[in-house]
């Protein structure tokens, strides 16, 4: 019998748990670290955590990070040292991070991009609009753009609500947002492709997903991290080709190991390419593990060592949703603490099938909420055709009992029509 290999998982604030959690209970030898001490709860009884993760370098056959924000430098420190490391560059990191550095990136690789001005103050940007009134979207840069409800797309050709909402900011968020763009909205379907990368190399097959980032069902209200997605697995396509396709070589320069996706908007005249995600997406990453032909464990080993360039998936298609309470996704402590902070998870039946872990952690066998977002759980489907996978989906989110917990009912809908326009200008054409 093969002897487990040895996993240290490194997180700035406890997004990879349930990553973690899959390659424990594949009999694996595990080790996680959590930077941000509010968050440091975040998978206990999982997990097995340390509380300092360089400590624990000289132990690990496989180190992982997951986010950008600096974790891109300790990645490929590791990685020139010997190490089997999945993670970023301080050049990968800098596409995400930098969304001005990013969209110069695609240009300089040929790839069109929708234009953009980049601003470190709102009134410049307000005589902007008021010069250029068109319809814009607000994107903030650097540690801002975490604060996803801060992205702002516009409706009104004039701009003026754009106006409106810088100004607002300006009242509020000055401290906050130190740089941000302004990027002309060009309408169509928004798509995403993404594929990992093996240090020398894009694994397939890729990753077409459609990302549901608004709160409520039928795509309105506040801007979320994300709160569900549909996907499937493909060949290499015409979108894919069109704009990560073409950084290959670039990041094959770089050492880049792991995930990294582009989110585009796509019409009859175009593919145009919004932002980079140089690291796993949650909860995409979690959803992408329930569809995979092999152990995780083997499959980030794998990756991590260059080995493996091709590797079996499910068939069909996966829907992943989030399961969230308040204050999601405000950041407020007090809303928190009063009504959703140690709440019990309750399971109608001991059925886990499709049942993933974000801010939980477990005490005297009881699932319990913790961290401070509000977000809990990530219940996924598969199914050969999208409405199965929702079926499913939405049949194990019933067997779940929060108080005040939320989730969209609308996961994957989006894809009927997508898809049609998508076949129509031949973007999912494979190879």
């Amino acid at each position: 019998m093969n002897q487990p290999q040895k996993f240290l998982f490194v997180s700035l604030d406890g997004l990879i748990s349930d990553v973690a959690w899959q390659v424990c209970k594949e009999g694996q030898d595990v080790r996680y670290f959590i930077g941000n001490a509010s968050e440091r709860s975040i998978g206990d009884g999982f997990v097995p955590k340390v509380d300092n993760w360089e400590d624990h370098v000289d132990w690990a056959d496989v180190i992982v990070f997951d986010d950008v924000l600096g974790q891109g430098d300790h990645a490929k420190k590791l990685r020139d040292a010997g190490k089997h490391v999945v993670g970023g560059t301080p050049y990968t990191d800098k596409l995400e991070d930098d969304r001005t550095f990013g969209q110069n990136e695609l240009k300089r690789h040929g790839i069109s991009i929708i234009p953009f001005h980049e601003f470190s103050d709102f009134d410049s940007a307000v005589e902007h609009v008021k010069a250029s009134p068109a319809p814009y979207v607000i994107k903030p840069s650097g540690e801002a753009q975490n604060i996803k409800r801060l992205l702002f797309v516009g409706q009104e050709d004039d701009g003026k609500d754009v106006v409106h909402v810088l100004e607002s900011y300006k009242k509020v968020y000055a401290d906050t947002v130190k740089v941000f763009q302004l990027q002309r909205r060009v309408r169509g379907v928004e798509v995403a492709v993404g594929a990992f990368f093996n240090g020398s190399r894009f694994m397939e097959p890729i990753n077409v997903n459609f990302e549901h980032k608004l709160l409520f069902p039928g795509d309105i209200g506040p801007a979320t991290g994300e709160m569900g997605t549909c996907m499937y697995w493909s060949a290499p396509n015409r979108i894919f080709r069109s704009t990560l396709g073409k950084l290959e070589g670039r990041l094959a320069e770089e050492g880049y190991v792991g995930y990294i996706d582009v989110n585009c908007i796509v019409n009859g005249n175009g593919i145009y390419p919004l932002e980079f995600t140089a690291r796993f997406g949650y909860p995409t990453i979690t959803i992408q593990c329930d569809g995979l032909g092999l152990p995780v464990h083997e499959f980030l080993s794998g990756m991590a060592s260059g080995e493996l360039t091709k590797f079996k998936t499910k068939r069909g298609f996966q829907i992943g949703l989030r399961v969230v309470v308040p204050p999601f996704p405000y950041d407020d402590p007090k809303t928190f603490e009063a009504n959703s902070k140690d709440r019990v998870i309750i399971f109608r039946k001991p059925n886990l099938d499709g049942v993933h872990i974000e801010d939980v952690r477990l005490v005297n066998d009881e699932w319990v909420i913790t961290g401070s977002s509000g977000v809990v759980l990530v219940v996924t489907g598969l199914g050969v055709s999208v409405k199965q996978a929702q079926g499913q989906a939405y049949q194990r989110v019933k067997n779940i009992l929060i108080p005040n917990m939320y989730y969209r009912k609308d996961i994957g809908d989006r894809w009927f029509e997508d898809h049609d326009k998508l076949h129509t200008w031949g973007y999912l054409r494979e190879n």
